[in-house]
């Protein structure tokens, strides 16, 4: 019986060491590709900088759950690309189609980028767009910028890809140039 119970005690311990290591090596994980996410947002929006001989930005956290938290309340009622008006920092919304792993950062970051910064002519500091069309290129590359945190959040029901990215201190002051 003594030895019955010490086996069991062994295989107890063994069973708790390999759910331990499960359960850490999920939580390493999610660490893992909780990181990989901000450092493909933050490469993307670093290359675009890049290109216009801006300073790179800085990953941060505290923007980073910023993000999270508004892209999380936003995914659950609804996904609308509203802003949340008198936050202390600039934002960048995105909205696609298709459900949780369906975009990834680079994709999210590329959507602002290319389309506006072909609308932007920074000869004379305009838009070729209508009204604001530039304005997610403009924050990104926005020289006073120093700070980034992004997000994604799958929409109510898996119909979308909700991101935000949050800047510190926030650009797009009217009539001064991004870079």
């Amino acid at each position: 019986m003594e030895r019955r119970y010490s086996m069991g005690r062994a295989r107890l311990a063994a069973v708790s060491a390999v759910l331990l290591s499960v359960f850490d090596g999920a939580d390493a994980g999610q660490r893992s590709s909780s990181s990989s996410m901000a450092s493909q947002f933050l490469a993307a929006h670093n290359e675009a900088r890049r290109a216009v001989r801006v300073a790179p930005l800085a990953w941060d956290e505290s923007l980073a759950a910023y993000a999270r938290r508004y892209a999380e309340e936003r995914a659950r009622t609804g996904c609308a690309l509203v802003h949340s008006h008198g936050g202390p920092y600039a934002q960048n919304l995105f909205r696609g189609s298709g459900g949780p792993g369906g975009w990834r950062p680079e994709q999210v970051v590329a959507a602002w980028v290319v389309p506006e910064k072909a609308m932007y002519d920074a000869r004379s500091n305009t838009c070729r767009g209508a009204r604001g069309a530039c304005g997610h290129y403009t924050q990104v590359v926005w020289r006073g910028t120093k700070a980034v945190g992004c997000a994604m959040a799958a929409c109510a029901g898996g119909r979308g890809t909700y991101a935000v990215c949050a800047y510190n201190p926030p650009g797009n002051y009217v009539g001064v140039r991004p870079y």
